[in-house]
C-alpha cells in the first residue's frame, strides 16, 4: 500500500515540511503497544480516542497491542479551525460505552496546554473506571500550562505547528502519513 507521504506539503496557503518520519512513528507505536500489552495483559481494557485527531494514531497503536481490547470514541473542540487552543473546551460526542469499573486507555493526537485532556480526565473519571491511563502521541511541554497527568508519550516537541497523521490546520492534512511542521520562514511571519 502506498501512503501519502511527500518532502514538503501546501496547506492553507502554508507549506510544512517533515519533521517525524513513517518510520520514526511506527518505532515508536510499537514501543508503547508493548509496554500497553504488559501492563494489561489479562485484562481486557477499553481504548478511548478522541476524534478527529487521534484516529489514525489510537488505529495503529491498537494493532500494536498484543491483548484482548475494546474501543469507543468521543470528541471534542478547542481548536476550531484555528492554529492555536480557543482555551475553552467544547463536547461534541461523549462514549457510547459503560466504564465503570473497566480500565481505560485515553488516547490523543496531542496534548498542548494542557486544558482538554484535563477535562477529559475529569470527565471520564465521573463514570467510575477502574483505572485511567492517558497516551499521547505527542506533547508539546514548553505550551503546558496546566497539570496534566501523561502515563505514555510518543514524542516530547518543541511548541512547533504540527500537521499530518490525524492532526489537521482547519480539517486538511490529517491523511499524511508523517508528521510535518510549519517552515521556519511561514513561522515568523506569525
Amino acid at each position: 500500500m502506498s501512503l501519502y507521504k511527500p518532502e514538503t506539503v501546501q496547506c492553507n496557503g502554508e507549506t510544512f515540511s517533515i519533521y517525524l518520519t513513517e518510520e520514526e512513528l511506527e518505532e515508536r507505536i510499537a514501543e508503547l503497544g508493548k509496554e500497553l500489552s504488559e501492563k494489561y495483559e489479562g485484562q481486557n481494557p477499553i481504548f478511548i480516542g478522541v476524534l478527529n485527531g487521534a484516529y489514525i494514531f489510537l488505529s495503529d497503536l491498537m494493532r500494536s497491542v498484543e491483548i484482548p481490547c475494546e474501543v469507543d470514541f468521543l470528541k471534542l473542540s478547542s481548536y476550531g479551525d484555528e492554529k492555536v487552543s480557543s482555551g475553552e473546551v467544547t463536547d461534541l460526542k461523549d462514549i457510547d460505552a459503560d466504564i465503570e469499573g473497566r480500565n481505560v486507555i485515553l488516547v490523543e493526537d496531542i496534548v498542548d496546554t494542557g486544558l482538554s485532556m484535563n477535562y477529559l480526565l475529569d470527565k471520564l473519571e465521573k463514570k467510575n473506571p477502574e483505572s485511567i491511563a492517558t497516551v499521547t502521541l505527542l506533547h508539546k511541554t514548553e505550551a503546558t500550562h496546566h497539570e496534566v497527568q501523561l502515563d505514555y508519550v510518543g514524542f516530547k516537541i518543541p511548541t512547533l505547528f504540527v500537521l499530518g497523521y490525524g492532526l489537521d490546520y482547519a480539517q486538511e492534512g490529517r491523511n499524511l502519513a508523517q508528521i510535518y511542521i510549519l517552515d521556519e520562514e511561514d513561522q515568523e511571519n506569525e
